[in-house]
C-alpha cells in the first residue's frame, strides 16, 4: 500500500527550525497498529493522520514514536499547512479530535496560520510529586498542572534554559509530562517541554501546552495577546491570543518533504 506523506517544520519561518511533523491523509482510517508503526518509523515528535469528513472538514489523530497523543498543536499546524497548500481555495479548515473537539484553522493574510483551541489552564496542586523535584536540576518556584503536564514555574529565562531533566525520574509522572516556564527577556514568556513517558526527552515546540501556558501568563501579566518562545535547540515562536475560554495560537510553517511511503497492510 502506497501512502502520500508530507513533512513540515511548524512554528518557524526557517527550515530546520521549529518542530517537524509528518502528515498523512487517507480516505479511511488505517489500523492503530499501522499508524503507530509508521509514526515510530518516521521518528518525529508527531505523525498526524487525517481522514476527510466533508469538504474542508477532517478528523485527525496524532501519534508520537511511542503512543497515540490526545492533543498535538504543532502537527495540527503542519496538517493545516499541507491542506492549504494542496487546495489553494481553502482559507479555513476544521480539524476534529475527541479530546479537543472541533478546531477551526484559518489561513491569515500575513503568512501565519491561526488555530482556535479550548483553554486548558493549569491549576494549583496540593502536593508536588517527589519525582518532579528529583527530575529537575533546578527547583521550581511553583508547580501547577492540567490534564497534559505539570507546570514548573521559574523566575527567569536563564533557569528555563539551564535546567536539566532526569529522564527516569520524570517517567514516573506518566501519563503527565513536564513543562518548565518563566518570563522571557525578548518574549512575554519562554518554556521547554519534557515528555520521556510519551514521546522523547525534549519536544522542540509544543503547541498543545500553550493552551495552558498562555492562560497562565495572560493572568500573571494582565495581557490577552502574548508572544511565546519555546527554548529548545531548534526553537519555535508562537503568538497567543486569549478570547474567553478559547486560546488562539498563531504560527508559521515551512515545507520540508513531499513523497510516498510503501507499507504492508496490517
Amino acid at each position: 500500500m502506497k501512502l502520500n506523506i508530507d513533512i513540515v517544520d511548524a512554528f518557524t519561518s526557517t527550515q530546520f527550525g521549529g518542530n517537524s511533523a509528518a502528515v498523512i491523509i487517507t480516505d479511511t482510517w488505517l489500523t492503530e497498529n499501522l499508524m503507530q508503526a509508521i509514526a515510530a518509523e518516521n521518528n518525529l515528535s508527531e505523525t498526524a493522520f487525517l481522514v476527510p469528513v466533508e469538504t474542508g472538514i477532517y478528523d485527525i489523530r496524532w501519534f508520537s514514536p511511542l503512543t497515540e497523543i490526545a492533543f498535538c498543536g504543532h502537527a495540527t499546524l503542519a496538517s493545516a499547512f499541507v491542506l492549504f497548500n494542496k487546495n489553494l481555495t481553502f482559507q479555513q479548515v476544521t480539524l476534529s479530535a475527541p479530546a479537543v473537539g472541533a478546531m477551526q484553522i484559518n489561513k491569515l493574510d500575513n503568512g501565519y496560520i491561526e488555530m482556535d483551541f479550548p483553554s486548558f489552564a493549569p491549576e494549583t496542586i496540593a502536593e508536588i510529586p517527589e519525582a518532579l523535584i528529583a527530575g529537575l536540576s533546578i527547583k521550581p518556584q511553583q508547580v501547577l498542572k492540567n490534564q497534559q503536564a505539570y507546570f514548573a514555574i521559574y523566575n527567569s529565562e536563564f533557569d528555563v534554559r539551564a535546567v536539566e531533566q532526569n529522564t527516569e525520574q520524570l517517567k514516573q509522572l506518566a501519563p503527565l509530562d513536564v513543562v518548565v516556564t518563566a518570563p522571557g527577556e525578548k518574549h512575554d514568556f519562554v518554556s521547554r517541554y519534557f515528555w520521556p513517558a510519551n514521546g522523547g526527552d525534549e519536544d522542540p515546540v509544543t503547541g498543545s501546552i500553550h493552551t495552558g501556558l498562555a492562560p497562565y501568563w495572560s493572568q500573571r501579566l494582565n495581557k490577552t495577546e502574548l508572544k511565546a518562545y519555546q527554548a529548545s535547540k531548534r526553537g519555535g515562536e508562537l503568538l497567543c491570543v486569549i478570547e474567553g475560554d478559547r486560546v488562539k495560537l498563531r504560527g508559521q510553517a515551512v515545507h520540508y518533504l513531499s513523497g510516498s511511503i510503501t507499507v504492508d497492510e496490517r
